[in-house]
Order: C-alpha cells, then structure tokens, then sequence
C-alpha cells in the first residue's frame, strides 16, 4: 500500500514524523517504509495556492491508494470541542468570487463564472464518496479560505450561507486534486479555536495537535499491521 500524508506544515504532523523515524524504516527524510505499507510525507505550504501546486506535482508522478490531508482547522459548529478529531467529507471554496457594494459576498458559483454542477463540483460542493471507510471519526463539512475569518460578523456571514462545520485554509484545494486525480482520500482535521473574533489566547493548538496525530499514527499502525 502507497500512502500519500499531506499537510500545510511540518509542525501539524511532527509527531507523526517522529513516530516514522522511530518506528519504521527510512528511505528519505519523507518516505518510510513497513512491510508492505509504503508512507510519503508532503508539506505543501499554507493555502489553496500551494497546496495545488504540490499535489498536483506529485500526483502527476507518482500512484498512492490512498492521500490524508491532516491539519488543524477552526470550528463554526460550537458542539465540537477543541481538540476534537473530525473527518470532513464536504468541502467548498469560501472566498472565491466577489465583494458586493454592500458588503455582502456573492461566489463564483452565484455569479455563473462556473457551473456549480460541472465534474467534480455537485452543487458547488466537492463530496468525498469514500469516507464511509472511516466511520469511527466524526463528520463534518468544510469551508476553504485563503483569509480565515477574524471578526463575529464575518464570521456569522461564511457560517449562515454556506453552513459549515469548521474551516481551513487548504481543505477545498486538497479535494479537488485528488478527485481530479481519481485518488482516494481522507481529510483528517483537529480543532484547534472557534472562528470568532480572533484572539490566539483561546486556542489550543498543542491539544490539537496531539489529538490529531494520535489519530494519524493510529491508522497507520492498523494499515501497516495488515500489510
């Protein structure tokens, strides 16, 4: 089994990659190897931009069965906790059109730029057919930004039109590579805050991150155990 792990930053699955140096062998500084299963790390850099770029790149040369985006993401539902580990298996571009006179935001989607049933879009959605695989994480739909929300009312305004669950900023970007791809995937995000009025004060991101790559290693230790 070729398995693709993608992240934004090294610091979002270190201890990850402190488990595959300690656990598995290493064939370079982002490819391990246990029996059969075969692990490649990709930090692509912050947002949509870059997370296209690598994958697309990657994808291009080489085959994996199956591509986990793992990061921290910021929570709109407030019934998640922080901390908490969540699949998302929506996604959708949160930004991408234009800012009206009034202050309102109208997508690409609204202003008939793309058509939002065009392959691999449902409703302007990019849907993850595969997740039913990992039924044991919670699901949730994400939204994608490249300026992540910072004030209660523009906050409330992505939450009310397009009802997501959480956001990040490279989620969508990761979607639609590997569903134009045709590679199955798994986007595994943590929560680190609430999207509200931005204050660093109420994060946790050393939770999160710990939660999140309690996770990662535990299913790589099942796929590599029945390998």
């Amino acid at each position: 089994m070729h398995l693709l792990i993608v992240s934004a930053t090294p610091f979002e699955i270190q201890p990850l990659t402190n488990h595959l140096k300690s656990s598995f062998e290493k064939i370079s500084d982002s490819h391990f190897k246990k029996n059969k299963l075969e692990i490649r790390l990709l930090i692509t850099g912050v947002g949509m931009a870059h997370t296209a770029f690598s994958l697309g790149h990657v994808l291009a040369k080489n085959q994996f069965n199956l591509a986990i985006n793992a990061g921290i993401a910021g929570a709109f539902d407030r019934s998640l906790n922080i901390g908490d580990v969540v699949q998302v298996v929506t996604e959708q571009f949160g930004d991408l059109g234009v800012e009206e006179k009034d202050g309102s935001f109208t997508d690409v989607f609204e202003m008939e730029l793309f058509d939002k049933n065009q392959p691999p879009f449902e409703d302007g959605l990019l849907r993850n057919e595969g997740a039913a695989g990992f039924g044991f994480l919670p699901k949730c739909k994400g939204l994608t930004v490249n300026k992540v929300h910072g004030t209660n009312a523009s906050a409330n305004a992505a939450s009310k039109k397009y009802g997501a669950d959480i956001e990040s900023m490279e989620g969508a970007a990761f979607f639609l590579a590997c569903k134009l791809s045709e590679v199955p995937f798994l986007q595994v995000r943590s929560i680190s805050n609430y999207v509200e009025a931005r204050n660093r004060e109420l994060w946790d991101l050393p939770k999160a991150i710990k939660n999140l790559n309690n996770i990662l290693i535990e299913i790589i230790n099942v796929f590599a155990s029945n390998q």
